[in-house]
């Protein structure tokens, strides 16, 4: 294995091979046998290389899939490409301002944590609670997700602060309501309906990673339903509900005072639509690339949205994001938050709460860098100036590795 990775090494190195990002996963796999502390690490495709060889395969696929043959998920990073920044200079940038208020979520970073479920699959003992507290130590806002393997009164008394909560809503009314009255019990100030699986997605990467896994699966997958589905019976009861419309934006602001975000929009005329109904947030998203294969990454998809909405209520975008530059980006071209969903669980799995706060460190890091060096001192004074539409998508670097 050892002359395996020297040999990688050497082809990677090589001109030739500029292209092919299946020799750039191998060689930065093998920092993850070197990194032992999170301040180590300096990018989030080193922590990426630390979660994989702690985290079990199947495990790992679930987090790293995209669906079909993951077109849309290196879209999700080649996308960024076309836009570049126009940076401006001699402005005092003495005294950067990272800090947003997203209806009402007050953070001092853009940089939202996405929902993404199990936490309990990527570290056992911290789970959720990790991620709750490193958010709370660094001050940034958290959606916790329906298939979230720890209940949401606990993560919320860990981050000491409201969070979102994103629905599933469930094929069956009354367990939707229960589920949303029950989260704005305890203490949510919004959710976030996720629309962008109606039936189902193809998951081939992490089956093929399934079958790499040893252990035997029935020791994680009990077949007790997750927390926040205690006292409802599921049998037979499915996780979304291919029949949902428009007006169920109104039949939710019936049932709870949350405020209403639909999450998993692509296209402009659905923002439209999201806003006629009475949502107050729209979502920009493709599920990470884990809905539907449309070879169209999420950060394409923002301009039409953007000129949709016309700033009438705010946008949060996720998908891809990977660099402080990818995120410059999209507050340039008008969201008001970006959401992370793979780089946390990274951390999550490689140091627990010590590696998420690793992540938020390093991913704040590089968008203070790039709003100083770009002329934005804040958050607001980022605006579409400061970025240009190529048009193309164009190669990452010279390995290639930030097309993973």
């Amino acid at each position: 294995m050892t002359q395996r990775r020297e040999f990688l090494k050497f082809l990677a190195a090589s001109p030739l091979l500029t292209s092919y990002e299946t020799f750039a996963q191998e060689v930065e796999e093998t920092l993850g046998e070197r990194l032992t502390d999170p301040s180590e690490v300096i990018n989030v495709f080193e922590m990426e290389a630390v979660a994989r060889e702690k985290v079990p395969p199947a495990h790992f696929g679930y987090l790293a899939t995209g669906v079909d043959g993951d077109i849309t998920l290196r879209a999700n990073r080649a996308g960024f490409t076309r836009f570049q920044i126009k940076p401006r200079r001699l402005v005092d940038v003495s005294q950067p301002d990272l800090s947003v208020n997203v209806l009402g979520a007050q953070a001092d970073s853009p940089i939202f944590i996405c929902p993404v479920g199990s936490h309990r699959a990527f570290n056992p003992v911290e789970g959720e609670i990790g991620v709750a507290r490193a958010a709370a130590a660094k001050n940034h806002h958290m959606t916790l997700s329906t298939q979230a393997s720890t209940p949401i009164e606990d993560v919320i008394e860990a981050r000491d602060g409201p969070i979102w909560f994103q629905l599933y809503p469930t094929n069956r009314w009354e367990y939707t309501v229960a589920m949303l009255q029950r989260a704005e019990q305890a203490g949510a100030t919004a959710v976030a309906l996720t629309i962008d699986l109606p039936g189902g997605r193809n998951t081939e990467t992490q089956s093929i990673l399934m079958r790499e896994d040893t252990r035997t699966c029935s020791n994680c997958h009990t077949g007790q339903a997750k927390p926040i589905f205690d006292g409802l019976d599921m049998r037979g009861v499915g996780l979304n509900d291919p029949s949902l419309t428009w007006d169920v934006i109104g039949r939710i602001k019936e049932v709870t005072d949350m405020k209403v975000l639909i999450k998993g929009i692509e296209v402009g005329i659905d923002a439209t639509l999201a806003i006629e109904n009475g949502a107050d947030g729209v979502w920009v998203s493709n599920h990470g690339a884990r809905a539907t294969e449309t070879d169209r990454g999420s950060i394409e998809c923002l301009p039409e949205i953007v000129a949709a909405v016309n700033g009438r209520i705010p946008i949060i975008i996720d998908s891809g994001f990977r660099r402080g530059t990818d995120i410059y980006k999209a507050l340039a071209m008008g969201a008001d938050a970006i959401g992370i969903g793979r780089p946390y669980i990274w951390g999550l799995g490689a140091f627990g709460q010590a590696g998420v706060e690793r992540v938020l460190d390093l991913l704040n890091r590089e968008l203070q860098i790039t709003m100083q060096g770009s002329g934005t001192p804040t958050v607001h004074s980022i605006g579409p100036d400061y970025i240009l539409d190529a048009g193309r998508r164009v190669p990452r670097g010279r390995l290639g590795r930030e097309l993973l």
